[in-house]
């Protein structure tokens, strides 16, 4: 049993179908069939059950797995060691970042790692911070930056970066534009435009807006900063946002107000996963990162 081999049969047992796990592969459907057949054969049990329906791992299928996962993850990680040892500075550091921060408030220090190590390739997608910790997760990122770390580390390494208050964000001919600040009762029963649900910071205005017993008409919800400040521009809510965002508003017809008491921060945080090995780019982007607080 070899490596490739292990590559498939996870494929399978991830797609549950042959079809899709040979499109994903790029490999024929037979010669997938004749992979595992051949793994099969060699253990003396049957991996998976076979229908008309559907697929379904046998018992000696999911310990498999789990060791499958245990293997591929540490010659990946041998193949990352090796290619350190042998292409010492370049790789790529692949990060994911929630689209309401944007690559604002981590600027300096792409801008620093560039210029350091100008071979590495940054990779940068913008996706919310629960879409983030998936990604690292999976492997699929190197490094997330997420609003409100866990307080359960769990699978993660993590480093505070940052942690800014929201301010209100409202037109200047709105009933609050007058206030040097605001109480979170202010919002009560306004339109307001939201974060996404798959963002940590409408779980956070949500839970603020329970605990002071009050209700705000959401109008709308969406990962764009941009749009949020368009919204209110045309008078069709407020908004809540970060402090360092509400600094970069040029727009006149936008009034940015500081809460009497903030109550709800952005937390910004950066993650990667615990027990997996670093490659160079990304030891040093996160040592980098470390060195150039926000």
């Amino acid at each position: 049993m070899d490596i490739r081999q292990l590559e498939y049969f996870l494929e399978i047992a991830k797609q549950l179908n042959f079809t899709k796990a040979a499109s994903v592969l790029l490999v024929s459907q037979p010669s997938l069939s004749k992979t595992i057949k051949s793994m099969e054969d060699e253990l003396g049990v049957p991996l998976f059950y076979r229908s008309a329906k559907q697929l379904e791992l046998t018992d000696a299928g999911k310990a498999l797995l789990v060791n499958a996962k245990t293997v591929i993850e540490a010659f990946n990680n041998l193949t990352s060691e090796l290619n350190d040892v042998v292409n010492l500075k370049k790789g790529e550091v692949r990060i994911g970042i929630p689209p309401i921060i944007g690559a604002a408030f981590f600027s300096t220090i792409i801008s620093q790692f560039i210029e350091t190590y100008p071979q590495i390739e940054v990779t940068l997608t913008e996706v919310g911070s629960k879409k983030i910790k998936d990604g690292v997760e999976e492997g699929i990122l190197d490094i997330g930056l997420i609003c409100n770390l866990p307080i359960q580390k769990g699978s993660f390494e993590t480093i505070k970066l940052l942690r800014d208050p929201l301010m209100l964000i409202a037109h200047e001919e709105h009933r609050l534009a007058s206030k040097s600040t605001v109480s979170f009762m202010d919002i009560d029963s306004e339109p307001l435009i939201q974060y996404r649900h798959d963002f940590s910071l409408h779980d956070s205005i949500m839970e603020e807006c329970a605990r002071n017993d009050i209700y705000p008409h959401i109008v709308c919800e969406s990962s764009q900063r941009d749009f949020m400040i368009e919204m209110v521009e045309a008078k069709l809510g407020i908004a809540l946002l970060p402090s360092q965002i509400c600094e970069t508003i040029t727009n006149n017809k936008i009034v940015t107000i500081p809460f009497e008491q903030p109550t709800i921060n952005l937390e910004l945080g950066m993650i990667w996963k615990r027990n997996k090995y670093l490659p160079f780019a990304v030891r040093e982007f996160i040592d980098i990162t470390k060195k150039y607080p926000l």
